[in-house]
């Protein structure tokens, strides 16, 4: 952007002088110059942009239908509206995503933008408000108050779709690994203690149906984002716009985004109401906190490849170590895991915002809008990280797994109901103690024939993958 060239721009604080080929105005400038905080642009969140010029759009278009914006300057506005939603402007949307103001200076860096492109189309040049203003036209009839939350959740709703598919890849890609690896036997553990046999596949497509969980949990969120206070102006009385106001802009706005989006039942208590985002953010720590719990059994499960439990092979990714040759690092779960820990920071952060606000208005939804939205990004990139360059290459040591499966102490539980659980117990602790496998030193016992032990000693049996005869 070329700054040697500016033009004048006033507001009731006084001018400003601002680059003479940018579509954001005096109260964008005065934004960049009081926000300098996290150097990340409203830009970088591109459903947000878009969303604010599906709700610019709708607003102009019900103005237009109320009377209150003429034919010609409804054109204009709806071309400028139309190319911020596409994302040709993005470059103009320069305030920091972390403000003070409640999203008033986002509101303005969408108002100005919009004005000012609209006055470019109309062949007039960036700055004339006379002919279309950023507050009386592309403002009119709204508040950052309802037209930034509103926004928000728009932005929220293509997130969740776009989260969703990644939880339901990631989960596929388990389900995948669960049908390859069905018989595979292997010892379940609790506690990080030897419990009874299962198999590989029972574990991965339990991963695989927790997550599948979490798509559903996350696809639920979207009925409590659906219901907008767009007409509720400042704090819900809808003061400045007219009373029809609210039902119109809302028919235009599910033409446009395609969204069952409703208007809330009490505009005072919506635009007070940050619960949503707080709901919200606590199913996006509920599935980063199971997908990290799930990274954490991949790393254990992969340990060493000597030292370790070494039962599965993580798909080799990148060198280790600068200084260790041939160690590989379980690189993709460890990403996966830090991801998780952000998301569960920005539910704090969330949580706190919430709980700040204040009487009619919460001032902190830009920083609860930041984190949900960095959230679903990461969690989607995550996510599908995770299924493409480490689940869907995963491999299963199953020499090592048959031998500790055979030699399990964990299979006595399955012959309590013959033997009793003392007798269960003290062939345990004579197997724990070298004297014998658990299959010896039962038939030693007598109690029962090498068919019958076999039988109920079948891996696939006692995993439960085949049926169960009636003992």
């Amino acid at each position: 952007m070329n700054t040697d060239q500016t033009r004048l721009e006033r507001d009731f604080l006084g001018e400003r002088a601002v680059p003479a080929d940018a579509l954001w105005g005096v109260h964008t400038s005065r934004a960049l110059e009081n926000f300098p905080i996290s150097g990340t642009s409203i830009a970088r969140h591109r459903e947000l942009v878009a969303a604010l010029g599906s709700v610019k759009l709708a607003a102009a278009r019900a103005n237009a239908e109320l009377g209150l914006l003429d034919e010609r300057r409804l054109t204009a506005i709806e071309s400028a509206c139309g190319e911020a939603i596409a994302g040709l402007l993005d470059e103009h949307f320069v305030v920091d995503v972390v403000q003070g103001g409640a999203g008033t200076s986002t509101n303005m860096n969408a108002n100005e933008v919009i004005a000012n492109r609209a006055l470019q189309i109309l062949g007039k040049e960036p700055g004339d408000h006379a002919e279309i203003h950023p507050n009386d036209h592309v403002n009119a009839s709204q508040s950052t108050n309802d037209v930034y939350p509103t926004a928000v959740k728009i932005a929220l709703l293509h997130g969740l779709d776009g989260l969703a598919a990644a939880v339901r890849t990631l989960s596929e890609a388990f389900a995948a690994k669960g049908e390859e690896f069905r018989s595979v036997p292997k010892v379940g553990r609790t506690q990080l203690q030897d419990a009874v046999p299962m198999t590989v596949g029972q574990e991965f497509s339990a991963w695989a149906a927790t997550l599948a969980e979490e798509q559903a949990r996350i696809l639920d969120s979207r009925a409590l984002l659906s219901e907008i206070n767009l007409g509720a102006t400042a704090i819900g009385t809808g003061i400045t716009a007219d009373p029809r106001y609210a039902a119109v802009v809302l028919r235009h706005l599910r033409e446009i985004t395609g969204m069952p989006l409703q208007t809330a039942g009490d505009l005072v208590e919506a635009t007070a109401d940050t619960g949503v985002f707080v709901q919200l953010s606590g199913v996006l720590k509920r599935t980063a906190v199971k997908v990290s719990k799930i990274c954490n059994d991949l790393r254990l499960l992969s340990s060493g490849p000597q030292a370790g439990l070494g039962e599965l092979r993580l798909p080799p990714r990148q060198a280790g170590s600068s200084i260790m040759p041939g160690k590989v690092n379980p690189v993709i779960p460890e990403v996966v895991n830090q991801v998780a820990f952000w998301v569960v920071g920005n539910d704090v952060t969330i949580t706190m915002a919430a709980e700040a606000g204040q009487l009619q208005l919460n001032a902190f939804e830009p920083i609860m809008c930041h984190g949900l939205l960095q959230s679903m990004d990461w969690m989607g990139r995550a996510f599908d990280t995770l299924a493409r360059l480490c689940v869907s290459g995963i491999e299963v040591n199953e020499a090592h797994l048959e031998q500790v499966s055979a030699h399990s102490v964990g299979v006595v539980t399955a012959l309590i109901p013959h033997l009793g659980y003392a007798e269960a117990s003290a062939i345990a602790k004579a197997a724990l103690s070298g004297e014998g496998d658990v299959r010896s030193l039962v038939l030693r016992t007598g109690a029962l024939d090498e068919a019958r032990l076999d039988e109920l000693l079948d891996p696939e049996r006692l995993a439960g993958v085949k049926v169960r005869a009636a003992d």
